[in-house]
Parts: C-alpha cells; structure tokens; sequence
C-alpha cells in the first residue's frame, strides 16, 4: 500500500477513535510544545477521541504529566499518559517477573538527577559503584553533551561483574531542541556487546503499545492510531501489534530524509520509500509534524 503524504492528521481523525501520540519528538521538543501540537489535542478532544501520550521517558508517568504541565501542555487536553519509566518501576516494585524477583536490593543508578524519582517507593539500597551493585538502574547520561565513551569504564565493569541492568528507556538518541542525544539505550547496547544482561523498557516493546489499548480503553486496535516520529521505536512498534502509524517526518529522520527539523516540507517520495523499504515499515501516512 503507497504511503499517502499530508500536511496534518485532519483527513485521518474521523477513521479512529484513539490516538497514541510519542512526545519527545512529537508533541514537543524537550523544552516546549512544538507549533500546533495543542492544537491537535485540543481538536481530538473536542471530537470526542481518546488520546494516550506514549513515552519511553525513564520516569513515572506522573512526573511526566508535571513536565508536560510546566511545558503549558496540561492534563485537561489529553486523556492519559504513559511512560516505559513506569514500567520500570512497576514490574522492579511487584517483582512478580522470576528475573527481577532474583535481582536483589542495591541498585546503582545509572542517570541524571532528574530521574531519582525511579528509586522512590522501591525497598532498594543506593549504591554509588558498580562492586556495591545487584544490579544497574539505566536511565541515560548525566549531560546531554556526555558519549557511551564517556560510561565505558564503568559498563565494562558492570558487565565483567555480572550485573544485570534495567534499561527504562529504550530509545537510543533524541533530539532535544536542534541538537542529537544519546539516550538509555544507547547505553545499554554497549552494555550488551560487553556481554551484559539487559531488561529494556518501552517502544517499540508491543507490551508498550498493549498498555497504551488498556489504557485507551480499546479491544479494536484497528481504531488506534499511533503517531511518531521514529521508525525504530513508534512505527515498529505499532506494526508489531497490529496497529496503524503515521510517522512524523520533521523529527528524528528529518537529516536523512531532506529535511530541517520540525520544518513544514515533506520529503521527496521516492527518499521516503526508500528509507521504509530499508527498514521494511509501512506507515499508512507521514506529515512534516504534528498540526491538524
């Protein structure tokens, strides 16, 4: 099927009844919400439509709620949000998972500070090395400036140690305002060539996309639609659970495909369908970003 290209989600609002929309990326760039973003939540909305905010932020979905909040973007223009930080959390607080239930108590948090509230409410032990660790809590670099470089000596370490590691976010690069940065995944790949066990969390996990159907409150997952803006996470993601994806072209793909970031042009098509085909994804649209 040919990929239809748009200016906006206009045309495909009427053919679903829940929209599951990435943030970072999407609806905004890690420091505001990208020119007409509100505009879309708040049209869904009015149409009566489910909207889930899906994220692989490596924090509880609450603290991702106040951050949307202090971007201007508040609870009364979206129906829920969700994050692989949450997963996390929840399955190292049940350990109801045989392979978290054995990972022990004292946790070497591998992140900046703003994530420290993934340790809260868990009976753990805060340790700051690698020989006082049970196991790794990986929710990216201290400084969007650092490099996987930057944490060798200490992954290597880990791994030669046998530490297992909880990965909460499984992207391995964002863009935060014009500028790339590596992400926990990024990490946690080294971590597994160096021979590493390593639990991810989120996208393109379908687990990820199940919960955000639970949540919508839809059995139909032919009436979801999930928009992002990059392949290896969103469109992936999507397709392997049977769910329909546009993918934003103005985000992470914006460099190889032509493009300025967060810019108003769509690629060429025959640049599109060959990055699809290279990867083997088949989003039913793309727009330059997220506008109605």
């Amino acid at each position: 099927m040919a990929i239809r290209l748009l200016s906006g989600i206009q045309d495909l609002a009427a053919s679903y009844d829940g929209f599951i929309l990435d943030l970072w990326g999407v609806v905004h760039d890690g420091y505001q919400p990208f020119p007409g973003a509100i505009e879309v939540l708040n049209r869904l909305k009015a149409a009566g439509k489910g909207t889930l905010l899906l994220s692989n932020a490596p924090r509880r979905r609450a603290t991702v709620a106040e951050g949307l909040a202090a971007m201007g973007i508040g609870p009364e223009q979206y129906g829920r949000v969700h994050s692989s930080g949450e997963e996390a959390w929840q399955a190292l607080k049940d350990r109801a998972d045989p392979w978290f239930a054995g990972l022990g108590v004292a946790c070497l948090h591998l992140g900046p500070e703003r994530d420290r509230g993934m340790l809260e409410g868990l009976d753990l032990e805060e340790v700051q090395t690698p020989a006082e660790a049970d196991f790794i809590l990986n929710t990216g670099v201290d400084r969007d400036e650092e490099t996987v470089a930057d944490y060798e000596a200490l992954l290597r370490q880990g791994a030669e140690g046998g530490l297992p590691m909880v990965c909460a976010n499984a992207d391995r690069e964002a863009l935060r305002g014009d500028v790339r940065v590596i992400c926990a995944g990024a990490l946690a790949d080294r971590y597994a060539a160096l021979g590493g066990e390593v639990r991810r969390f989120g996208k393109p996990d379908p687990a990820m996309f199940e919960s955000a159907l639970g949540l919508l409150g839809l059995k139909d997952r032919t009436r979801a639609l999930a928009i992002g803006d990059s392949l290896a996470t969103d469109i992936r993601g999507a397709e392997r659970t049977g769910i329909a994806a546009v993918l934003v072209t103005g985000g992470l793909h914006a460099a190889e495909l032509g493009l300025e970031a967060s810019g108003d042009r769509l690629p060429a098509d025959d640049r599109l369908v060959a990055l699809l085909d290279r990867e083997n994804l088949h989003p039913i649209a793309a727009i330059p970003r997220l506008r109605w």
